[in-house]
């Protein structure tokens, strides 16, 4: 996620209202059997021109194209920065493919996708997607299991199981966007505290009581207000653990040690006053993280845009390290958000769009375009890191140090965070209707009406009974 772009991946449907991707799976079904009636789908044409030439065993596997492609794609991404970055690939990706023309387009992909797949009329050829939200159309869409063969063991093992579902890969992976623990390390020198200590979260507790100490009216640890992020954040969390809210065949694991221990540390930070309790950097968060009395951020990597563009006041005083470990030696990152790019059946020329994603992210002259220095972003591009691990070598930075954290090298930190994530499941395409439950429950336990097991018992009998059961 990219600041402009980093908003809610999802938007939480509200408790009353008829759950879109419950009605999408109706009407994608109706859709599914229509389409068995009507022509078949096949990986691209074969007549030379932007087709495959090649027939898959399996008519759902993408195939790559041969010989010389030509034709057209039409691709989507949102609007912003990032649309920018994309945007100005496409120069460096028609040197190598000169025959293809992409038409690029600023699209409301979470307004517009879920008719285009459903009605088959005027489909992109390729995607930007959120991970979320990759399982929930993984009908529609070419499984990319033979095209991503030859990088599948390079990209980053969460990423992998987070595009899987039911043996197939459904996304071409874009970022990987660890967690890490931000703070503000002027802050905390001055209170004499060492944050490059911090190894576990019980050691989290203990410097932010240390912080607390010499400035009493301090708050020091971030806690999410906004429901949809606290259980994004919460996820992140799980991912240390590896596990998530769902396994790899959807079944609800919410009841577990691991989550009773994050919401309990969660409960343990509201309740000794050591959190401050706002939502993403709105005022109420950013007004603390100026003056002082909240100096621990445990977010993804895209928090990076704050000291650069929003925290003027303590710009350069932040730095970046690894997120705390659940326990001693453990995983010290888990994944946060993340996007990848998918490929709709129904797309005229998806195969040449393959083309165009493999060179974007497994061709060196593609990811050093997205990720380094460019006109959108001179010092590169801070907010992710590459999934593709031959990108992301520690020992070879696509961005340069960030000022906003006192010109920190970023990118080491992140990279070597983010080979720490577990592996993790697809996630589930009622993801964004457990905000309702789960997202809202862990709120009403930081505001003392729960408690951690009240969270795990009540959130998954409504989930398991509104949401899975209902698929």
């Amino acid at each position: 996620m990219h600041p402009t772009h980093r908003r809610p991946r999802t938007a939480p449907a509200a408790r009353t209202r008829p759950r879109p991707f419950a009605i999408a799976a109706g009407l994608l079904a109706a859709t599914t059997v229509l389409a068995a009636c009507g022509p078949s789908i096949s990986g691209g044409s074969d007549d030379g021109a932007g087709g495959s030439g090649t027939t898959s065993a399996d008519p759902d596997r993408l195939q790559a194209p041969t010989g010389s492609p030509s034709g057209e794609i039409t691709i989507w991404d949102r609007s912003g920065d990032l649309f920018e970055v994309f945007d100005a690939v496409i120069d460096d990706f028609n040197e190598v493919y000169p025959d293809v023309v992409v038409h690029h387009e600023a699209v409301d992909i979470d307004a517009k996708l879920q008719n285009t797949v459903i009605t088959e009329t005027d489909v992109p050829d390729g995607v930007f997607l959120d991970d979320a939200k990759v399982a929930g159309y993984a009908d529609y869409l070419w499984d990319l299991s033979d095209v991503l063969a030859p990088y599948v063991d390079d990209i980053a093992p969460q990423k992998v199981d987070v595009n899987s579902l039911d043996g197939g890969i459904y996304g071409v992976p874009f970022d990987l966007d660890p967690g890490l623990l931000f703070y503000n390390a002027t802050a905390l020198e001055a209170a004499g505290v060492d944050a490059t200590q911090i190894e576990t979260y019980d050691d989290l507790l203990d410097a932010a009581r240390q912080y607390q100490q010499a400035v009493p009216d301090a708050q020091p640890i971030h806690l999410e207000q906004s429901a949809f992020l606290g259980q994004l954040q919460l996820e992140m969390y799980a991912s240390q653990l590896g596990t998530s809210i769902a396994d790899e065949d959807g079944e609800l694991r919410l009841d577990s040690d691991a989550y009773r221990q994050i919401l309990g540390w969660l409960d343990t930070v509201q309740s000794e006053g050591l959190g401050t309790r706002a939502e993403y950097l709105s005022p109420s968060d950013v007004g603390p993280l100026e003056d002082g009395r909240q100096v621990f951020y445990p977010w993804a990597i895209w928090f990076s845009f704050a000291p650069e563009q929003q925290l003027t006041q303590t710009t350069g005083d932040w730095r970046a390290m690894p997120l705390p470990a659940w326990e001693e030696g453990g995983a010290r990152s888990g994944a946060m958000g993340g996007s990848s790019f998918v490929l709709p059946k129904a797309g005229e020329n998806a195969d040449l769009a393959w083309l165009f994603y493999e060179f974007l992210m497994f061709d060196e002259a593609g990811y050093s375009a997205v990720w380094g220095p460019n006109d959108t972003y001179p010092n590169g591009l801070a907010t992710s890191i590459p999934a593709y691990l031959p990108a992301a070598d520690p020992s070879a930075p696509l961005f340069g140090p960030v000022a906003g954290l006192g010109d920190q090298d970023l990118w080491t930190t992140a990279v070597e965070a983010g080979a720490q994530i577990p592996g993790g499941a697809p996630t589930p395409s009622w993801w964004a209707g457990a905000v309702d439950y789960l997202g809202t429950d862990v709120q009403r336990m930081l505001d003392g009406e729960l408690t951690p097991d009240q969270v795990i018992e009540q959130a998954t009998a409504d989930i398991q009974s509104n949401l899975v059961d209902r698929q």
